[in-house]
């Protein structure tokens, strides 16, 4: 096969970001070979939504048709939150308003691997491939796997997550360093048949748009999927007791069974209509969730990049990290497949894609915790005001994060490369 470059890739992490950068780069002629931990595809987790910017990143990718193939939803539609309190009373906070080009998604991770699945060649695809950690040879680096085997490329993208070991190699930590964080919030998860949920007796229609509902030191998210049928609950809890940073989560407990009535007992200050809701809960799991912090200071390091998780995870209060993984892939892919790239400014290249997305991608990340504040800001007693200024705060809340334009960004890099002589 003849290839458009003469550079070759290795992307260490199969998921959303990774095979999404893996079968745009091999569409465009470029050598690329893909490395999963894992003996399938495959993600963790439930149903994501995809905001206006990453669908635009998506499209861009050239992406959408194969994804829409896979959606429970033939079209994308406007979700706009709607904001209610949790305590009893259920006052009415905020009804989110979108603009008419802001539509979304809602996918399972699953389908949305399943749809990008058949567009990669299974030969550029190695299974069962845990990077351990990356070094140098010369100026080229080698994966390191934990299968005792190695591959030694021109370019190692580090698309495997918010416990990224290649994230390491750039930031040049000690082995062992994750950079991450317990931000004191657990999340219970759990789908629940619409059916039952009227049932139960919750007047709220929670079919046709996301509710966010309000608490002390807690807040429930809910989204509809599978044409509203079933309901997506996402039950959050944040212990202020504990300093962030202070407590850290073994690894095999991030993610665990949960009772049904740790979750009761938590949300005992809160109406009827959250207690129907979550008196339907059966068997959840709960999640510790977990954010990069600090920020990072580079998202490169010489021909080694990061993209995703591995550069930023966030906490998921604005649903935007995963359209921020799509927003650095399409860069990312951009800039190594313009014409101008080559074997001797990839550096440059690199660099210029650090510099236009770092900001951007870190500024989201601490907003999404400032979400989860705000969410959780109700108290005992009287909350009128602060009933009034969250009405405030969340009435442009995603503005920043839907209407960016990506492509200025792609732009504002191929200016700096002109500028700084990697592009001539």
């Amino acid at each position: 096969m003849a290839y458009s470059k003469e550079f070759q890739v290795a992307i260490v992490g199969g998921g959303m970001c990774g095979l999404a950068c893996a079968v745009y780069l091999s569409r465009a002629g470029v050598k690329v070979d893909l490395f999963e931990s894992a003996s399938k595809f495959g993600e963790v987790g439930a149903g994501v939504g995809l905001g206006p910017n990453a669908l635009r990143a998506l499209d861009d990718l050239g992406l959408t048709e194969a994804m829409l193939a896979h959606a429970d939803q033939e079209v994308p539609d406007q979700r706009p939150f709607r904001f209610v309190s949790g305590l009893p009373g259920h006052e009415h906070i905020h009804d989110y308003e979108a603009l008419p080009e802001d539509l979304g998604l809602g996918i399972h991770r699953a389908a949305f691997l399943d749809a990008l699945v058949d567009l990669v060649d299974p030969a550029i695809t190695h299974f069962n491939k845990r990077c351990t950690s990356v070094s140098l040879n010369g100026s080229r680096p080698v994966v390191h796997f934990r299968d005792g085997t190695t591959f030694e490329a021109d370019i190692v993208l580090g698309a495997d997550g918010i416990r990224s070991t290649v994230r390491q190699a750039v930031t040049g930590d000690p082995v062992g360093t994750k950079r991450v964080v317990f931000t004191r919030t657990v999340a219970y998860r759990a789908l629940l048949p619409y059916e039952d949920i009227k049932r139960a007796g919750v007047t709220w229609d929670l079919t046709d748009r996301p509710f966010c509902v309000v608490g002390v030191d807690k807040h429930i998210i809910t989204f509809p999927i599978k044409n509203g049928k079933i309901i997506n609950v996402v039950v959050f809890c944040t212990n202020r007791s504990i300093r962030e940073g202070s407590v850290e989560i073994p690894l095999n407990q991030w993610v665990t069974p949960a009772a049904e009535q740790e979750i009761l007992d938590a949300y005992a200050d809160c109406g009827p209509e959250v207690q129907r809701l979550l008196s339907l809960i059966e068997n959840p799991s709960k999640w510790s969730i977990h954010s990069v912090d600090p920020p990072l200071t580079t998202f490169v390091k010489g021909s080694i990049a990061l993209v995703g998780d591995a550069a930023h995870g966030m906490c998921p209060h604005l649903g935007a990290g995963v359209g921020q993984g799509f927003e650095d892939s399409l860069v990312i892919c951009k800039l190594l497949t313009h014409p101008e790239t080559d074997m001797s400014n990839v550096l440059d290249v690199l660099r210029a894609y650090d510099q236009v997305r770092r900001q951007r991608a870190n500024l989201v990340l601490k907003r999404s915790g400032e979400a989860g504040d705000r969410y959780e800001s109700l108290h005992e007693g009287d909350n009128t005001v602060t009933i009034e200024n969250l009405r405030s705060e969340l009435s442009d809340q995603w503005a920043f994060v839907h209407h960016h334009d990506l492509r200025a960004d792609i732009g504002t890099a191929v200016e700096i490369l002109r500028r700084d002589g990697g592009f001539k």
